[in-house]
């Protein structure tokens, strides 16, 4: 990504009690995000488990406590909980009032490692949808052999209409010029063929949408050309683009452990595998989520960013990052201004018929 724009200190807002470490690893990530990032932080969460944390915090880390402040909040929405019902039932969960923090002004951007489902409802029960906007978007940032590539939808939207692919393709360019420095996006529709006839329904009547809107658009992409550098953005359903997100991360991880596996088989490998290690660093960063950080919420109101579940400290600081260069941006001012261009696409699908 572009570097963090260094603009004027920004306070971000993190779910203390979100993911499988929480609130250890996401007080410790803040703390060391404070100091690193020389951003503000916020910590929505119960007040004793958090203030629990920071008394724990290295040494490293401890003068990091002035930038960082307590926010209440009695409830924690689990990850297992039905998430519309979740956000409803729970008002003052860590999830709802880490988007509340937002909506109401008083932090640049969210972020979260808890419940996704429960993160979207909440930034749209309390942040909104930005107007002209169907549906959010998850977006996440994979590695290609020109650079990146940006993916949504990546778990959003399982099921999507055809205007909304056009939507996500407007968004998705706005975030490959402003977050990653493209200045011409070439936006494509994930499809299971190059040639326009090719794909399923939803494919198929989304791309004369994706032709007639404000994008760079280059036809349909094979999974396989995503990673070869074949486009900057490439649209999706939520549940082909949350696929893609898993199997991509299974198979990052399951290389570099093949690889690790056999450098340690004998002396000549464990040789070759230490002269190759700072080369293979920088690879396995540019797929390790903790290194890439969360992924930004498009559509809604505000910058909301939705960390992987697993986060760790390493993690939290990679989405705090992403927050913080998504607020200094005004990604979602961006997207607002865009989306008035897709008014006539919209108007033109208003009868057509639901898909779902």
């Amino acid at each position: 990504m572009v570097g963090l724009v260094k603009l004027q200190r920004v306070l971000i807002a993190v779910d203390a009690m979100g993911g499988d470490h929480a609130p250890r690893e996401m007080v410790r990530g803040a703390a060391a995000a404070v100091r690193r990032l020389e951003v503000d932080v916020a910590l929505v969460g119960r007040r004793a488990d958090v203030e629990r944390e920071l008394a724990e915090l290295p040494a490293g880390d401890a003068a990091a406590r002035q930038h960082l402040q307590v926010v209440e909040a009695t409830e924690v929405v689990g990850m297992d909980e039905h998430p519309a019902n979740a956000v409803r039932a729970k008002r003052d969960s860590s999830i709802v009032r880490v988007c509340r923090e937002v909506a109401e002004g008083r932090a640049a951007a969210a972020v979260s490692a808890g419940n996704s489902g429960a993160v979207l409802a909440a930034a749209l029960f309390t942040v909104g949808r930005i107007r002209g906007v169907s549906r959010p978007a998850i977006g996440a940032v994979f590695p290609s052999s020109r650079g990146q590539v940006f993916v949504l939808d990546v778990g959003a939207n399982t099921d999507c209409r055809p205007e909304w692919l056009a939507q996500f393709a407007i968004m998705g360019s706005v975030f490959a010029k402003r977050m990653l420095g493209v200045s011409e996006p070439r936006v494509a529709l994930l499809s299971n063929g190059e040639e326009p006839g090719k794909g399923s329904q939803l494919v198929q009547a989304a791309f004369p949408l994706l032709q007639s809107a404000p994008v760079h658009f280059t036809g349909n992409v094979e999974g396989r050309e995503l990673f070869a550098g074949a486009c900057d953005v490439a649209v999706c359903d939520g549940f082909t683009g949350n696929v893609v997100l898993k199997t991509a991360e299974g198979v990052g991880e399951f290389l570099l452990g093949a690889i690790s596996e056999q450098a340690h088989k004998s002396l000549q490998g464990m040789l070759g595998g230490a002269l190759l290690k700072p080369k293979l660093r920088p690879i396995r960063d540019r797929v390790d989520y903790r290194k890439t950080g969360g992924a930004l919420l498009l559509g809604v109101d505000g910058e909301v960013v939705i960390a992987h579940g697993r986060s760790d400290a390493e993690a939290v600081i990679s989405a705090v990052r992403v927050a913080a260069d998504a607020a200094q941006r005004d990604v979602h001012g961006t997207v607002a201004g865009s989306m008035t261009q897709l008014a006539p696409i919209a108007a033109g699908v208003a009868g057509a018929e639901d898909i779902e």
